[in-house]
């Protein structure tokens, strides 16, 4: 099953300042204009890694890798990033809150090494498809800095919470403490204990790990680790960061990933007249739909468009999930509702083919806002849940782009690994 273990992660030291200039969300989570923010915190913000910059002079557009490269041998031996004096698993605890939530929630998950492995060994298991272009980009900037900029997310099975204790239990030493702007709290501590480091990984061995997300960065990994071919033991490209998260985490929140419509030529009463045929569908105000979206449950969608009209679809037969879905996808692929929206409502009644015309918000107000500000329609959505990941990827399926949406994600820049610092 899984094999992780410790190592010695790059972290920023002082001289690099503030840790809070220095951190940014993901790489594919940042618009053009959210990474040259970031990056004008700081020269060494871990943007400069993650997304290098595009010059005009340029003389192809591969340079922009090599000099991620040049910048990450520069900031070691600048003393900006500094690996640790010895193998290191990292506690990485999330404190934030959620809509609808009074209470702070707090996520729990150990940062490691982990060995890639294919799909087909049923060892790590994907849940969402991805986009041939996203994993070119990833390969590049990985090749040219031979180290992992940026830690995965992924999830394992903890009947009884284990694990999950286990790691939440280890004696560890505080390295990293700050709040993003965003409200999230994330801590990163420190366990080099080595009986506890063997705990985590000895239970880890045990365990199949669900892909939560980095689908990208994780086949990336798997494609560069393919190019050497057959070695003997174990070698640096065998590997990648990742954090590991309990399914059994009762931080663990799982939001909805709503879709916009633009430029579908699409009529608002049309909409409705062609939706009518297989739901319930009642106008409702555009305030109150997000919480009556919740309230609906499953096999339910909230519907915005132009001119203010909002309202809500019920699919009216859920038994008929298969026959109206078709195609040869397993019931429990089809009854979701990533599924149902994109196969039934936008292909089949709506006759919107491919992504070309699909945008993604998880923010439900700009989703609300969207078809006055020239968007065709909006489609709100509740989020599927853990389970439904778990039991889609053991059955060897993937649900559509952006099925889901794991808050929050995993802060850049708390610790990177380079390939030269592997112990063999």
């Amino acid at each position: 099953m899984a094999t992780i273990r410790a190592f010695r992660g790059l972290r920023y030291t002082p001289q690099a300042g503030p840790i809070e200039e220095l951190v940014a969300p993901p790489y594919d989570v940042l618009t053009p204009e959210e990474r040259d923010a970031f990056a004008a915190k700081n020269p060494h913000n871990i943007v400069h890694l993650t997304l290098p910059e595009q010059r005009p002079d340029d003389r192809s557009k591969y340079v922009k890798y090599a000099r991620s490269a040049a910048a990450l041998a520069e900031w070691r031996r600048g003393g900006v990033l500094k690996p640790e004096e010895q193998p290191a698993l990292y506690r990485y605890t999330q404190t934030f809150t959620v809509p609808g939530v009074e209470s702070p929630i707090v996520r729990t998950s150990v940062i490691a090494l982990i060995k890639t492995e294919p799909y087909e060994k049923g060892v790590v298991l994907p849940h969402e498809q991805t986009f041939p272009k996203h994993k070119e980009d990833r390969l590049r900037i990985l090749e040219a800095t031979r180290a992992h900029l940026e830690c995965i997310f992924g999830l394992y099975e903890d009947p009884g919470a284990s694990l999950f204790e286990t790691v939440r239990g280890a004696p560890a030493q505080p390295a990293i403490d700050t709040t993003t702007e965003d409200g999230v709290r994330h801590q990163l501590d420190l366990i080099t204990d080595p009986q506890a480091c063997e705990a985590i990984q000895q239970a880890m061995a045990e365990k199949k790990v669900w892909i939560a997300d980095g689908h990208h960065r994780y086949e990336t990994a798997c494609a560069f680790r393919a190019q050497l071919g057959e070695r003997p033991g174990l070698i640096a490209e065998d590997f990648m960061m990742m954090a590991l998260s309990s399914m059994s985490d009762p931080g663990l929140a799982l939001l909805p990933t709503h879709r916009t419509l633009k430029d579908a030529p699409l009529a608002p009463e049309e909409v409705r007249q062609k939706l009518e045929g297989l739901f319930d569908v009642r106008p409702i105000a555009k305030e109150a739909l997000v919480k009556a979206l919740e309230e609906a449950g499953q096999h339910a969608f909230g519907i915005v468009l132009p001119g203010g009209a909002a309202f809500l679809a019920r699919l009216r037969e859920p038994g008929r999930i298969g026959e109206l879905v078709g195609g040869d996808a397993s019931l429990e692929l089809k009854s979701l509702d990533v599924t149902l929206l994109h196969a039934l409502i936008f292909e089949k009644l709506l006759g919107i083919a491919g992504l070309d015309k699909v945008g993604y918000t998880r923010n439900p107000d700009e989703a609300l806002r969207a078809p006055d500000e020239g968007f065709s329609a909006s489609f709100l959505m509740n989020p599927p849940s853990v389970d439904d990941m778990r039991r889609i990827a053991l059955g060897g399926e993937k649900m559509p782009q952006k099925s889901t949406f794991y808050y929050p994600k995993i802060l850049s820049g708390l610790v990177l690994w380079s390939l030269a610092d592997f112990d063999a």
